[in-house]
């Protein structure tokens, strides 16, 4: 039980840590991966949809393996990792996610697979409003996200095309939006945690709650703070009833004691981010609207969700309705238990790796 509750705080962290806290995660499985490097690329005079110009954008990255080439020279086993908003290239490097899939025998198994998972903007060691611009950053969105990384595969990794794009939570969304802006760029899709239509509802509530938290700040100044403003981490903690179990919350904080130092736990973490960032990162979600578009995708398409996810909830009917509209493509629901955690089911790989073995193992052999 002592360590049930060790592993369980880590993602009561990380489920704080949704849109506007710190993620904590428990420490990497090893040192390397085969092949495992990290490096940077600096996009010159990058446009984003709003019109606004970045002299140079920064997109840090990690890759995994070792590229592997047809009798044409194209690359031809590459895969493309997608992190959450609250998330860096990183959180894909945790037990409880690479033990599982890169590992010998593992469905992205990293000797197997050349993997390449990005910071997407404002996140990790990619280009942010806290690099120095603040709010003259450009206001960017998912769309520039994946525009961004799909320069970064094929100008500066050589890649023309993709056996797998997988992604969990904002991964998952962009996903989707992977398929409908590059449909004969990749083999197959997996967005896991996400749903194909604009954010809405309780999921935009939150989200809007987050942003307001921020904005109304009165340590904000407009973005243009020396120290990080200190009233909105009061309410960063609304997030976690969107992304974590309520059974694991109970199971944790059996008392309203035990509930008040978790609590605190989370304000202090959300109190070492900087609210630029956070603001900026609740808000890339604005464009967000892959069902315009769902006939646009080709790949073979798995979506995976969680049954007691309250950020996707199932009770909607949204997956088993627009999922129809995308040829050949699967929906697994998994089903909630004691050890699944709400939205942050994702971390586990556990939970769904042999439903995504499967899936890659049905893929026609790469060309």
């Amino acid at each position: 039980m002592r360590h049930f509750r060790r592993q369980y705080l880590n993602f009561a962290t990380a489920a704080a840590a949704a849109l506007l806290l710190a993620v904590g995660f428990p420490a990497m499985a090893q040192t390397a991966w085969p092949g495992q490097r990290e490096s940077d690329v600096v996009l010159k005079d990058f446009v984003f949809t709003s019109g606004e110009v970045l002299a140079a954008l920064k997109i840090h990255y990690i890759t995994l393996g070792t590229a592997k080439r047809n009798a044409a020279g194209d690359i031809v086993n590459g895969v493309l990792l997608l992190h959450g908003t609250s998330g860096t290239s990183k959180n894909w490097l945790q037990p409880t996610l690479a033990d599982e899939l890169f590992a010998p025998g593992g469905p992205l198994d990293a000797q197997k697979y050349f993997i390449v998972i990005p910071d997407g903007i404002g996140r990790g060691g990619s280009s942010k409003p806290s690099d120095g611009l603040r709010m003259t950053f450009p206001h960017y969105r998912y769309a520039d996200m994946v525009v961004a990384t799909n320069r970064l595969l094929t100008e500066h990794l050589g890649l023309k095309h993709l056996r797998l794009v997988l992604g969990t939570s904002m991964g998952g969304m962009q996903a989707w939006m992977w398929g409908e802006m590059y449909p004969g760029f990749m083999d197959a899709l997996v967005p896991i945690a996400s749903q194909p239509i604009a954010i809405s509802g309780r999921n935009w509530m939150y989200r809007r709650i987050g942003i307001e938290a921020i904005r109304n700040d009165p340590d904000w100044n407009g973005g243009n703070y020396e120290k990080n403003p200190a009233h909105y981490v009061y309410a960063a903690p609304i997030s976690v009833l969107m992304t974590e179990s309520a059974i694991h919350f109970q199971l944790l904080a059996p008392s309203r004691e035990a509930m008040d130092g978790l609590y605190r736990q989370m304000v202090e973490q959300a109190s070492k981010l900087d609210a630029n960032n956070q603001l900026y990162a609740i808000e890339a979600v604005m464009d967000y609207d892959p069902s315009k578009n769902l006939e646009k995708i080709k790949a073979k398409l798995l979506a995976i969700n969680f049954a007691d996810d309250e950020v996707n909830p199932p009770e909607l009917g949204v997956m088993e309705r627009e999922i129809k509209r995308v040829a050949g493509a699967r929906f697994a629901l998994i089903p909630a238990s004691e050890k699944t955690h709400g939205h942050y089911t994702y971390n586990l790989a556990t939970f769904w790796k042999q439903g995504l073995a499967d899936f890659i193992n049905d893929l026609p052999p790469p060309l």
